[in-house]
């Protein structure tokens, strides 16, 4: 598991490498090949681990003395997301090929080397961080996500694009501050940077170091008061928008403040409180903000930041004594991840073939583009939480991901009454957000088709290829996660 964890890591980055010094002419293949090498390594690992009995093992690859410096730790968690992200990633690459041409009628573009180098240092980067066993690991990692959306986000070279990489590079390096003090506090308190030593922290400086963490993981998953960079974000190229939302960045914040309560034992309720109570502001300031949204992409953006809150949600109901609340977080990531790639990417699509992603432009897509209209549905039911897509499966398979948030959270707040009724408003929240999006699945993909519907070029094989994927898999996760994680 080590070496294919390695492998995972090191091989996109000499990948990167050769895409810098070959011809022009060979960086899509190569960024291709690169994923696919990637994907297959993650799922190795994966696949050892399920064999050898689902134990988790840490292992450490690199040390000072006899201080360990970066490892890695294979668990149910790190064996899920590590695939989950890589393989994202090498889907928004296939996908990029299509989006990233002369042809795409709203971003017209010639494809550049240096997307497809940093797209494949972002994917190996996300595979670093899920599998680090250190703080030492998941800082060197956070930062190398930092740098690549930085690139990625500025892409297009325009000033709002410079202006908006920036903002994303300043708001969550300032976030990573935390990160850092919870390092040093970490070492000077225990001697050791390996998670596992949270446990070993006094009460108080545990308290301490969770908070730093949570500061650290709500810049990157731009939670309120960090929320800024995200929106503006969306000056970069669509396939980058979608991998920012779907598997990288804004994953990074919650699956470093979910290692960090897997491995710290029972945390201060004082930690409790302040994640529920931000996550909840959170939720419903981005439902407030994505309402007068008619930008597919900004609308998507805010409902990022609402979604990742539920997940923030579930890891305070955890705090509070629900280990089912931190089951549904794990597998929120990852459903959201898939379900929030496929809109994305849908978007991009009515960029690439119809000129616009503006939604009141958009209507009777089923007609005319049958492929896009099923993946709006699919996409928007599975980001609402409608069953059977990311929300629960009573029929066969008991529940999942929002509901499982929800029920540990009504069992946990069952004799509190604050935190009874933070689980109420999220959950008024979660059917609000179900009615704004079945209003834009009726008004986008029902209907005669409009102007710029009508006149759609063909959409592109590697983008329907890439949706077929992503739909089976929105109808899917929830029973994967759920058989993976028990």
């Amino acid at each position: 598991m080590t070496m294919l964890a390695a492998a995972s890591i090191l091989i996109p980055f000499v990948i990167a490498f050769l895409i810098v010094v070959s011809p022009r002419k060979v960086d899509k293949a190569l960024c291709i090949a690169g994923a696919v090498l990637a994907s297959l390594a993650t799922l190795g690992v994966g696949a050892v681990f399920a064999s050898g009995g689902m134990e988790t093992q840490v292992v450490t690859w690199l040390q000072f003395g006899t201080v360990p410096i970066m490892g890695f730790v294979f668990d149910k968690v790190s064996c899920l997301l590590a695939p989950t992200f890589v393989i994202i990633g090498l889907l928004v690459t296939i996908y990029s090929t299509a989006y990233l041409t002369p042809e795409n009628r709203e971003h017209p573009d010639e494809p550049r080397r240096r997307f497809y180098a940093f797209m494949i240092i972002f994917i190996a980067a996300m595979a670093g961080l899920v599998y680090s066993s250190t703080i030492i690991g998941q800082l060197v990692f956070f930062e190398i996500t930092g740098a690549c959306s930085w690139a990625l986000i500025g892409y297009y070279g325009t000033d709002i694009a410079k202006k908006s990489a920036m903002k994303a590079l300043i708001v969550t390096h300032v976030a990573s501050l935390g990160l850092y003090l919870a390092a040093i506090t970490m070492f000077v308190q225990t001697g050791s940077f390996e998670l596992t030593s949270l446990a070993a922290l006094a009460p108080g400086w545990k308290t301490f170091v969770m908070l730093c963490i949570l500061f650290a993981a709500w810049g990157k998953s731009a939670q309120v008061p960090f929320y800024m960079w995200l929106p503006s974000a969306m000056n970069a190229p669509t396939p980058v928008s979608a991998y920012l939302h779907g598997a990288s960045m804004v994953k990074v914040g919650v699956c470093v403040f979910a290692r960090a309560l897997i491995d710290a034992g029972t945390v201060s309720t004082t930690v409790g409180w302040v994640v529920v109570i931000g996550g909840i502001i959170t939720c419903v300031f981005g439902f407030l903000m994505y309402l007068p949204q008619t930008d597919m992409k900004r609308l998507l953006a805010f409902s990022t930041i609402s979604q990742l809150s539920y997940i923030f949600l579930g890891f305070g109901f955890a705090i509070f004594g629900s280990d089912m609340a931190f089951t549904g977080s794990i597998m929120h990531i990852f459903n959201h991840a898939w379900a929030k790639t496929l809109f994305f990417l849908i978007a991009g699509a009515f960029s690439t073939i119809m000129g616009t992603r503006m939604l009141p432009q958009l209507r009777g897509v089923i007609k005319k583009q049958p492929l896009l209209g099923v993946g709006f549905v699919c996409a928007a039911l599975a980001i609402a939480g409608c069953p059977p897509l990311n929300g629960f499966f009573s029929t066969l398979n008991g529940f999942f991901s929002k509901f499982y948030i929800f029920a540990g959270g009504f069992l946990t707040a069952a004799n509190n009454g604050p935190l009874m009724f933070i689980v109420v408003v999220a959950l008024i929240e979660t059917v609000l957000t179900f009615m704004w999006f079945l209003k834009w699945i009726g008004s986008v993909v029902f209907g005669e088709p409009s102007e710029v519907v009508e006149k759609s070029a063909p959409l592109p094989k590697a983008m329907a290829f890439v949706f077929v994927v992503l739909i089976v898999m929105t109808f899917c996760s929830s029973v994967i996660a759920a058989a993976w994680l028990g």
